[in-house]
């Protein structure tokens, strides 16, 4: 159920390079409904049509078959984080979402570890964050986000 519905959301940047055959309202379409998802009262993280466009010249540039974090490293390594940045974030935030129930399983094992080790001192929001610095830690150590 998690899965389709991230997919539902996120499903244009699971493969970048098949953007230049979808036709464009299909993708300004779901550029939309991800610019929904990542609005918080007048705050949008990303702008849907300017996304739209960032991802299909993105596209030209990366090749078929290219996983998404694949794509994020190409624009970091050629220094285009600065020129597509609603595809620098949505990638960032596409990323970091654990999905998988592997996932979930492992996130809860962490943060009994935390809990453990903090014997539950904490509020809840601390707690939650630093349950998702734990378990992005190793992708953070791999992407490189220097210019």
């Amino acid at each position: 159920m998690q899965l389709k519905e991230h997919s539902g959301i996120f499903g244009m940047l699971y493969d970048i390079p098949k953007l230049l055959t979808i036709p464009e309202e299909d993708l300004h379409q779901q550029c939309r409904a991800l610019e929904t998802v990542l609005t918080h009262d007048d705050m949008r993280d990303i702008d849907a049509s300017d996304l739209g466009d960032e991802l299909k010249a993105l596209s030209r540039y990366i090749s078929t078959g290219s996983t998404p974090k694949a794509v994020l490293e190409y624009m970091c390594t050629n220094k285009m984080t600065t020129l597509l940045p609603n595809a620098f974030v949505a990638l960032r935030i596409f990323l970091r979402l654990p999905v998988t129930v592997a996932s979930r399983e492992c996130s809860f094992s962490r943060l009994k570890l935390i809990k453990t080790h903090l014997c539950s001192t904490m509020t809840q929001e601390r707690l939650v964050g630093l349950e998702t610095i734990s378990i992005q830690h190793e992708l953070a150590q791999t992407v490189d986000l220097q210019e």
